[in-house]
């Protein structure tokens, strides 16, 4: 066994290929990345998480809400960014479709790292060490894995189609797979958009049941100075009454966000792997990646793949699969906290993330 450890770890290529990454440093963050849903495990046992709610009160290894929630979430798209200007062609010499998937995602982490921690939410909760690295890494991860393939890096995966040049250059199934290819990445924008709005309207709702029962303790302590300095909007928080977006569930800005990075992936059914589809920056076989040996749950994206004849785009189908995993166990155990904090009354029979589902 140590014998195949160190060939493994002799195979991983030297950290500096992973910014930009290089082809062989693109498989090799695919294939780590793929897997992430096996750590998530672990989410679902522990109820442990120190952060927003759940936060330890006193820590030496916590951060300030703000600061680490910003960090955490601009190192996806600086690091996409940055790996983009230093490969051929560079992010300005791109195809629209490959510039549209660049744009979609930094929107929304420019969202999520400044308007949404310092300008929207009225306080925020500690977060500790640990919370916010493991949300680096996984950013990380997941930028490096973006950039290789809207670099254009092409990943064979044996057995499949994954590239769409091959159907689409059968006659039998030309038709089709070029109209799924102009149709798909339009519905997935406007779910994009439409789940993007739907996750900040969730969030600001949420914002602003806080700041209301903020102000109603407030006015009835008016003569009391507030336990966190002078920000009184620190450690309230309030179940979502039974309304709106908040009628069957208490996590719809988890949903719309899946929704999101699900349009997402179609967009990037427009993205094709440049050696295939234009003649830009360095010679085909510069842009093959080493093959990859997929997970079980990427199969059936592959399998789809290659029935259309559509090109995988198999990192934004990871970061779905790996975002619904890792925020799913989180909207268990949250439903748990309002049961505990506001009892069966107050949640209202509604589901984590499924209407009226006690269990989810």
């Amino acid at each position: 066994m140590g014998t195949a450890l160190s060939t493994s770890w002799a195979s991983v290529p030297p950290i500096a290929m992973f910014s930009p990454p290089t082809p062989a440093a693109y498989t090799t963050a695919l294939t780590i990345f793929q897997y992430f849903p096996v750590c998530t495990i672990l989410q679902w046992i522990l109820a442990w998480h120190p952060a927003g709610k759940t936060s330890l009160p006193e820590s030496l290894f916590n951060i300030p809400g703000r600061v680490a929630w910003c960090l955490m979430e601009i190192v996806g798209p600086l690091n996409l960014l940055y790996s983009l200007s230093q490969t051929t062609p560079s992010l300005s010499e791109l195809p629209a479709p490959n510039q549209l998937v660049v744009a979609l995602y930094c929107i929304h982490y420019a969202n999520r790292a400044v308007i949404s921690p310092f300008f929207s939410a009225p306080s925020m909760s500690p977060i500790h060490l640990f919370v916010m690295v493991s949300a680096m890494g996984f950013n990380w991860f997941n930028s490096s894995c973006l950039a290789g393939w809207l670099s254009g890096y092409e990943i064979p995966i044996p057995g499949f189609r994954t590239n769409g040049a091959e159907a689409l250059g059968s006659s039998s199934v030309r038709s089709e797979s070029i109209s799924l290819v102009q149709i798909l990445p339009i519905i997935g924008t406007v779910l994009f958009i439409i789940g993007m709005a739907g996750n900040i309207y969730s969030e600001t709702a949420l914002f602003q049941f806080r700041r209301d029962e903020a102000e109603k303790r407030s006015a009835k302590k008016s003569d009391e100075t507030p336990a966190n300095g002078n920000n009184k909007f620190h450690k309230v928080y309030v179940i979502p009454p039974t309304k709106g977006v908040f009628r069957s569930i208490l996590y719809p800005h988890y949903v719309f966000e899946w929704l999101e990075w699900t349009g997402f992936a179609l967009a990037g059914v427009a993205v094709f792997p440049l050696s295939l589809s234009t003649k830009i920056g360095t010679a085909a076989s510069a842009g093959i990646a080493p093959p990859l040996r997929p997970a079980p749950w990427i199969i059936p994206a592959a399998w789809a793949a290659d029935r259309f004849g559509l090109p995988l785009p198999l990192p934004a189908v990871l970061f779905v699969i790996n975002a619904v995993t890792n925020m799913l166990p989180h909207a268990r155990w949250g439903r748990k906290w309002y049961l505990q904090k506001f009892g069966e009354k107050g949640v209202a029979g509604r589901g984590a993330v499924v209407p009226w589902c006690a269990w989810m």
